[in-house]
């Protein structure tokens, strides 16, 4: 018997593939409306202007879409300070970040990152054969960059670095950054991915559409989901070098990004301050959510997403428990911690008062 037919249907690693798991919607309970804070997104409906530019897109539904979105390629550039030739896009940062590994990594490689961090991370690296190498996190749920520098071998080919990191929230140093490169082979292409780079505050963050130019084998992953509001119609953007870029163009599905998709992010960029006040909202939520928190007793490393991370112990599980019977969908990581998405005012209120009720100060 060949090895292809000892092999069955399937890869012999789609067996191994982690399931990833979505944000749980709420559940109305004794009359409370449900409140969604599970899936980091943003509390705000597209601006009207993004609206009527999406629907005037459905207009020519019938027609195919620009394959090379070239209008948003070219805005995003603009807004990105870089050169069209710099910027790939496609249907969500989770296609791209799968692409990344399709064209870096297969069986007998090794795809490094941080965990806890990314769900999609171990997915994307199985799904295509590699082996993944998680490296735990810190005490203060941060990524181990010198652990992480010892991990590197000849099989490496990708890393993955998130930050600010979901689901903790907290953001790499732009020093411990260029430290870390020191340690990474020119033929390892390290991502930063940054979903929620807009939400950042504090100059000595890594900012990696400042620092990729420094490095041929550094790429720079972003979405519109997060800040721009728009992660139900899926869009992902990648800055780097011409080789990658080049190579992520020739290896996309085409047609990925509709034209329903590309109307409403051009008009996004166009309303980039008015998107980007709302940012604003949102991290001053944050801010007050994480001081209240410590008014609390609550220990939170602080966050620079759109989100915040409790590890809870012994008092996981019933909190979750509160949190359904007061309506409010969170997002567990086993029973490890919960990440909680800031909403909109009156939302986080009921948030923190379930936590008032119910979690023991530390």
């Amino acid at each position: 018997m060949s090895a292809r037919e000892e092999r069955g249907l399937l890869l012999p690693w789609i067996d191994a593939l982690p399931a990833y798991v979505p944000g749980r919607p709420a559940e109305a309970v004794d009359g409370l409306l449900p409140v969604r804070l599970s899936s980091n997104e943003s509390p705000y409906a597209p601006l009207p202007s993004v609206l009527e530019a999406a629907i005037a897109a459905l207009q020519d539904a019938n027609r195919y879409p620009d394959p090379q979105a070239s209008e948003l390629v070219r805005s995003l550039a603009g807004i990105c300070g870089v050169r069209p030739e710099n910027v790939a896009v496609g249907p969500g940062s989770v296609a791209l970040l799968q692409q990344l590994a399709q064209v870096t990594s297969t069986a007998g490689d090794e795809v490094l990152f941080a965990w806890r961090s990314f769900e999609a991370y171990p997915l994307v690296t199985v799904l295509n054969g590699a082996t993944p190498v998680a490296v735990p996190l810190t005490d203060r749920e941060e990524h181990d960059l010198e652990e992480m520098a010892r991990r590197i071998s000849q099989r490496t080919s990708l890393i993955l670095l998130c930050t600010p990191n979901n689901p903790t929230g907290t953001a790499l140093s732009t020093d411990a950054f260029h430290r870390f490169m020191r340690s990474v082979p020119a033929n390892v292409l390290v991502v930063i991915d940054e979903a929620y780079a807009e939400f950042v505050r504090g100059i000595h963050f890594l900012d990696g559409l400042r620092e990729w130019r420094t490095y041929p084998n550094v790429a720079v992953l972003r979405t519109f989901s997060k800040a721009y509001g728009l992660a139900g119609l899926r869009l992902g953007y990648v800055v780097g070098h011409p080789d990658l870029i080049n190579g992520l163009r020739r290896s996309t599905v085409p047609f990925a990004v509709s034209s329903i998709t590309q109307a409403a992010a051009i008009e996004s960029l166009r309303r980039r301050p008015e998107l980007l006040a709302r940012v604003e909202s949102i991290v001053e939520e944050r801010t007050r959510v994480l001081e209240a928190l410590a008014d609390l007793g609550v220990r939170v490393e602080p966050s620079q997403a759109n989100f915040v991370w409790m590890r809870l112990g012994a008092r996981h599980w019933t909190f979750l428990e509160a949190c359904h019977a007061a309506a409010l969908a969170v997002r567990p990581y086993g029973d490890e911690g919960v990440r909680i998405t800031i909403g909109e005012p009156v939302e986080n209120d009921r948030f923190l008062r379930v936590v008032a009720h119910f979690v023991e100060p530390s």
